[in-house]
């Protein structure tokens, strides 16, 4: 990271606390922003660093001097507000921004996001925190070692009779399938390639998710791997990924960990992960951190999101694409 880089931190709540572990054990100086007291008191207790209270916008009124341009900026404020705050700064003249997943609110949000980083030519990257965790980087490794993926499967059932009554700002359950599930997609799709061919189906909904709490389908990726997928949002499930290549099955269920059965073995194997950060810190996120001060091409850049928008449509809505 550039000597004259400088930090700041939108947000004070949960996921802001997890950044600013990294951030201090990093021994790395930035300024956290926040709009409520409440959320800052706990922050300050817990990290021993104040909060500027008043939001980004008071912030950068009372900062006319500062070239923006020299931030880097991690964006963890409420879901229903991630657009709004992260075109906000794009305007300002920020250029280095990392927002939570899946970087707004909806699709059109997260479009309207792109739209505007291109215009000010601004570098936007989505903070997709499993893309790191050390299961993720050791299966990448054995999959190329391997000879390459041909297919692979995964499962992002959500427990719905959790959610419901899940306490978030308007329209955020609505979207739940982008602001929750994809963290599982975007993982899949990441390792075994992004869909080529995708036939998807899709029933059921709740007045909570009206769109669907039952998917299943099937797909070719860019890789030219088979995959399969399903989520039952009203029944018993959990969150997995599993990839297959001509020598083994790799399974991440939990994701964090990660497991193999060898080619003509029904024995499930563990596999010694060094997962050290993962469990000091929140998993991922201390490489995901190192990535975006350091080496952001590593990160899931809005471009990437924006073409997956049509997929994640797709399995939503249960059309088909063949593209």
């Amino acid at each position: 990271m550039n000597k004259e880089t400088k930090i700041l931190l939108l947000g004070a709540g949960p996921m802001a606390i997890e950044y600013a572990k990294i951030l201090k054990h990093q021994n790395i100086n930035f300024i956290t922003i926040g709009n409520t007291r409440n959320g800052a008191l706990k922050f300050e207790e817990e990290i021993n660093t104040k909060v500027v209270l008043g939001g980004i916008e008071n912030w950068i009124k009372n900062n006319t001097l500062i070239n923006l341009s020299l931030y880097k900026v991690i964006v963890t404020v409420n879901e229903n507000i991630l657009g709004t705050i992260a075109k906000l700064l794009i305007s300002s003249g920020f250029k280095n921004i990392l927002v939570e997943k899946p970087g707004g609110l909806d699709f059109e949000d997260i479009q309207s996001v792109n739209n505007l980083a291109i215009e000010n030519k601004a570098n936007i990257y989505i903070a997709y925190n499993r893309r790191f965790f050390s299961s993720t980087l050791t299966v990448r490794d054995l999959i190329e070692l391997d000879g390459g993926v041909t297919s692979f499967n995964f499962e992002f059932t959500e427990w719905g009779h959790i959610i419901k009554d899940l306490v978030k700002n308007e329209g955020v359950l609505g979207q739940w399938f982008i602001q929750n599930s994809s963290h599982v997609i975007d993982l899949a799709f990441y390792i075994g390639g992004n869909p080529y061919v995708l036939k998807s189906f899709v029933k059921g909904g709740q007045s909570w998710h009206p769109n669907g709490t039952i998917f299943s389908g099937a797909g070719i990726s860019d890789k030219n791997a088979l995959f399969s997928y399903n989520a039952n949002w009203e029944s018993a499930g959990r969150w997995w990924v599993e990839f297959l290549t001509t020598e083994n099955r790799y399974i991440m269920k939990p994701m964090e960990q990660l497991f193999v059965q060898r080619r003509g073995s029904i024995k499930i194997e563990q596999i010694e992960l060094e997962d050290e950060l993962d469990k000091r810190f929140k998993p991922g996120l201390y490489k995901q951190v190192e990535a975006f001060l350091n080496s952001p091409t590593k990160l899931m850049k809005i471009e990437e999101q924006i073409k997956m928008l049509p997929f994640y449509k797709t399995m939503i809505e249960g059309d088909i694409i063949n593209i």
